[in-house]
């Protein structure tokens, strides 16, 4: 895990919880309506079907409520900076939790409704300092809420990558949190000044060591949109690919970010 000398940028906490909620309405309302041709699909997530994905999206909501009725750690032990590197060494235990989860709810209209309903409940007197028992390292409320976010909107474009004419939709409070930490965590891994990366409309860091620029244009920029960053940094999308198909812009000697990507495995 890198170290984080960054501190990671303040979020607003009823914007996040109203984000998370309205994102997975999002993605219920859609599974909903899912045939079960469709949930027979293949995704790019290796041996997952649709319904092994649609069933994962709880879990990403599901461990706020789980981890909400454990016993309280003394303290955080895993700042929201830090979270992105921490998750490769659950993936073996995830990928087993979601076909177990979705042998057992063949009915996921029903497993989607009683998710949301004890998100809603668990989240109602729950304070942001609350520290919650999370499996990747004792997080705050508050920090563990936007990383929900993350997992939320990258597996909607999983879903909509799965699934020709889905489209489910994207709160922009949502994806705009799930973009700025997955930039955050970037100039975490490289810190320095040397090349700008832009993500309009939702963010703009500075990393990677050498000259630091100071004004006018600078002479090393990366700039993309959300989406794309987000598959990149999450390994949906290969770097060469993403600028040979002019998805990724790149100017300057230091702009190539080949070897910093993906930064969540």
């Amino acid at each position: 895990m890198p170290t984080v000398k960054k501190r990671a940028r303040t979020y607003d906490s009823a914007k996040i919880r109203k984000a998370l909620s309205a994102q997975f309405g999002n993605v219920q309302e859609a599974v909903r309506a899912l045939t079960p041709e469709q949930l027979a699909l293949p995704t790019r997530l290796g041996e997952w079907t649709v319904r092994d994905l649609a069933a994962h999206v709880t879990m990403a909501v599901e461990t706020v409520s789980r981890n909400l009725e454990r016993d309280e750690p003394a303290e955080p032990e895993l700042t929201l900076l830090e979270w992105p590197f921490a998750t490769a060494t659950r993936a073996a235990d995830i990928a087993d939790g979601t076909r177990g989860l979705a042998e057992a709810n063949p009915d996921l209209a029903a497993l989607y409704s009683r998710t949301a309903e004890r998100f809603t409940d668990a989240l109602a007197t729950a304070p942001d300092t609350r520290v919650l028992a999370a499996r990747t390292g004792a997080m705050t409320l508050a920090d563990y809420l936007v990383t929900r976010t993350v997992e939320l909107v990258v597996h909607t474009d999983d879903l909509n990558a799965a699934v020709p004419g889905l489209e489910v939709p994207y709160d922009r409070q949502a994806l705009a949190a799930c973009t700025r930490l997955l930039a955050d965590a970037l100039a975490a891994r490289a810190p320095g000044g040397s090349t700008e990366v832009r993500i309009p409309p939702y963010a703009v860091v500075q990393c990677i060591e050498g000259p630091r620029h100071t004004r006018g244009t600078p002479p090393n920029v990366v700039e993309t949109d959300p989406l794309t960053w987000i598959r990149l940094a999450t390994g949906r999308v290969a770097w060469k690919d993403a600028v040979e198909e002019a998805a990724v812009s790149a100017s300057g000697e230091r702009a190539d970010l080949s070897a910093l990507l993906p930064l969540m495995a």
